[in-house]
């Protein structure tokens, strides 16, 4: 499919997509260029996974305009501006320019699932995925998982997929700027939340962000499966009257109390009502659903239940990087001033109000890990005047004072509330140096 075609790469990365997708096109027997701003040395662990592979041209440090022309096409990454010189010459030059799960999409013969939102949205996904599994168990069809996976490239599963199959994708609003401009939604999805996030990227332009959340149903046909999770009524009109008239709106109360979960908060039965709602619509059985869902143990990083070191209980949420993701891990696990908070990070432009009620309330200590963010939250004084807190440049640090600040019968809670740039490569290198803190604790 792809033998011969001259194809840029736009975004190699160190989360594994990039490097999937790239080594799939090299097994295809692409020509290949492939350009990233980072440098060589910076993308060292994806490099080396590339190497053996002759007919890949490295432009690393840059990009440069004559690498997106005369193209049969651009693989542009997640996250590249949505005002990119590069990608603007590409499309005046007549050069395609796609985005993997976008692309794999339209070539995949199998049935596409996605899930967006601004929060819930993985957690969403992967009960789906575990729910189509136990149903499929031991049928010829199969089901996979992909989209914003780390570690997992979508469009090598062009090669594996078939009629009949199931894919489940969590999309997030850069992947899905790829689903608008081809114009696809999948044939199942669902809206979760939306909130304020990713403003620095939109400069501050959340109808922007919003519109393209929007392509995961702008583009479903007669006969598709759409539903929005409950919070998506409480939002302004100007959101509200962009959703299908028909919309189904999903609340916690949609879960049948009888099912028990594993995983904590109120925000997860929410997520859970979500998934059920999807499962239901695909015709699978309440039994299967129901054991499927009380089984979930959750997803790494968010609000992820490490062990219990000396009567203390400790939480990885590194994927908390808004306030209100902050907000429902504190109302989830809080008691009265039971937990020891480490958080802080990079600036995203977001409100900071919500927090000061919720952190008076439940924490005992914070840790604050330094960043453009934790500045501005000093600032404004959003830390209240009567929780002690402490500044650390290393998450080392943080972590040793946060254990020195609780004691048995509390808890120890890594969730940022900020992003992870500047201290960590991502929020993922962030919560895998939390987790081995963690398991290197004796005792």
């Amino acid at each position: 499919m792809f033998r011969g075609k001259k194809i840029t790469v736009m975004g190699l990365g160190l989360l594994g997509r990039g490097v999937g997708d790239v080594l799939f096109l090299a097994e295809e027997g692409a020509d290949l260029i492939v350009t990233d701003l980072k440098s060589k040395k910076e993308l060292k662990e994806s490099l080396d996974k590339l190497k053996k592979y002759k007919n890949i041209c490295y432009r690393l440090g840059k990009h440069d305009l004559k690498d997106f022309e005369g193209r049969d096409f651009i693989l542009k990454s997640a996250g590249v501006p949505k005002d990119s010189p590069f990608i603007k010459h590409a499309q005046k030059s007549n050069t395609p320019v796609f985005m993997s799960t976008a692309l794999f999409s339209i070539l995949t013969p199998a049935t596409v699932i996605g899930f967006t939102g601004t929060r819930g949205k993985t957690t969403v996904t992967h009960m789906v995925y575990e729910i189509l599994k136990s149903r499929y168990a031991k049928s010829k069809n199969k089901v996979f998982l992909g989209g914003n996976i780390r570690g997992i490239a979508t469009l090598p599963f062009i090669k594996k997929t078939r009629k009949g199959d199931m894919v489940v994708l969590e999309l997030d609003s850069w992947q899905l700027q790829g689903f608008g401009d081809l114009k696809i939604s999948p044939k199942v999805s669902a809206f979760t939340t939306f909130m304020p996030d990713h403003l620095n990227y939109y400069k501050g332009d959340l109808k922007s962000y919003f519109s393209d959340k929007a392509n995961i149903f702008r583009f479903q046909n007669k006969g598709d499966i759409f539903v929005a999770g409950e919070q998506l009524c409480t939002l302004p009109s100007y959101f509200t009257k962009l959703l299908p008239k028909d919309t189904h709106f999903i609340s916690e109360r949609a879960l049948p109390k009888r099912i028990k979960l594993k995983i904590p908060g109120e925000h997860n039965r929410y997520n859970a009502a979500i998934a059920f709602s999807i499962a239901r619509s695909l015709k699978i059985g309440v039994g299967i659903i129901s054991k499927a869902l009380e089984g979930f143990s959750g997803v790494p990083g968010r609000l992820e239940y490490l062990k219990t070191y000396k009567g203390i209980k400790i939480y990885n949420d590194t994927t908390s990087t808004t306030p209100e993701a902050l907000l429902v891990a504190l109302e989830a696990l809080g008691t009265e001033k039971n937990i020891s908070l480490i958080m802080g990070g990079s600036e995203k432009n977001l409100d900071l109000s919500i927090l000061p009620e919720a952190l008076r309330k439940y924490c005992i200590h914070i840790a604050l890990l330094k960043g453009t963010g934790t500045e501005r939250l000093l600032k404004e004084k959003i830390i209240p005047s009567n929780i002690p807190y402490s500044l650390h440049g290393s998450l080392k640090d943080a972590c040793k004072k946060s254990f020195k600040n609780v004691s048995s019968g509390g808890v120890v809670l890594l969730s940022p509330g900020f992003a992870s740039f500047g201290m960590f490569e991502n929020e993922y290198d962030r919560g895998d140096q939390f987790r081995d803190f963690v398991n290197k604790l004796k005792g």
